[in-house]
């Protein structure tokens, strides 16, 4: 008999195997922490439009609208939400909140 050098079919097999069981183990984790991944993004970005409205604030002497911190460059958006889709506001004493 010839030496063949390759894998045998049960050696595929087995190898199959192993990564489905890493695949099985590793997706739902993955898909469970997106949810955590969107909240705290938004918090961040929630954050941060505080500060600029607080800058602005300082600046202007007046509470500004999303709209108004787009026109004047505060912000790149005028989207009154998160990048998740949460929908943010200003309130009348500048802080910012989930509606």
């Amino acid at each position: 008999m010839k030496n063949q050098k390759g894998f045998t079919l049960i050696e595929m097999m087995i190898v199959l195997l192993v990564i489905t069981v890493l695949l099985i183990i590793t997706v739902p984790n993955i898909s469970s922490h997106s949810s955590n991944i969107n909240t705290k993004g938004c918090e961040a970005y929630m954050k941060m439009v505080e500060a600029q409205v607080q800058a602005y604030k300082i600046d202007k002497k007046v509470i500004p609208t999303f709209a108004e911190l787009h026109s004047v460059g505060y912000l790149k958006s005028a989207d009154a939400a998160c990048p998740d889709g949460t929908p943010i506001e200003i309130t009348t004493e500048g802080a910012v909140q989930k509606k």
